[in-house]
């Protein structure tokens, strides 16, 4: 059975808006790691979107620095599953979740292989909310945003976790790795 990973970037103060962290080279390579490392990503919209838009043009289009090509490069070859009510067609290579989502990735997770990676704000409470979760990493920014989104908005039901690593990066952010506790 594949794990479910999920890692995502929040502030001290638990926002997750993609706008308010502080990304450098050492953050960017440790994320294309952990994409490169997954056999598929399992995205909500505006993840894919957000995702496609930045990373699908080419560097030249987008002005992003040099140390940001690895990212780019991993999640431009990684497969994603794209789960959306709203989407009919997805490329980019993508696919839509049709049907269940839980059944959906359930299945995802009894193929065989390293390991599925899941992004995003909305959908990560879902599955968490569903148990299928296997690793949460959080990388935790030294900033206070004083505004949301905030980290598992919704979540109903307490999710136990126990820390299996961590690792502080230059700029100050610490990535902690944690898994259910009793898995």
């Amino acid at each position: 059975m594949r794990p479910l990973r999920y890692s995502i970037n929040v502030t001290l103060d638990g926002c997750v808006d993609h706008r308010v962290g502080s990304p450098d080279p050492e953050l960017h390579q440790h994320s294309a790691g952990i994409i490169a490392r997954a056999d598929a990503l399992i995205l909500g919209r505006p993840t894919y979107e957000l995702m496609e838009s930045a990373w699908r043009p080419p560097r030249e289009e987008t002005g992003f620095p040099d140390w940001t090509v690895p990212f780019a490069q991993a999640i431009g070859k990684a497969k994603k599953y794209v789960a959306s009510r709203t989407l009919t067609s997805v490329d980019w290579n993508a696919e839509l979740i049709t049907g269940d989502l839980i059944e959906t990735v359930r299945c995802l997770k009894e193929e065989p292989g390293e390991g599925l990676y899941v992004g995003g704000v909305v959908l990560p409470v879902a599955l968490a909310d569903a148990g299928l979760i296997d690793e949460f990493e959080f990388i935790v920014h030294p900033r206070i945003a004083g505004h949301g989104p905030w980290l598992f908005d919704g979540l109903r039901q307490v999710v136990d976790l126990e820390p299996v690593r961590s690792i502080t990066f230059a700029g100050g952010a610490v990535a902690t790795t944690y898994v259910p506790k009793g898995s």
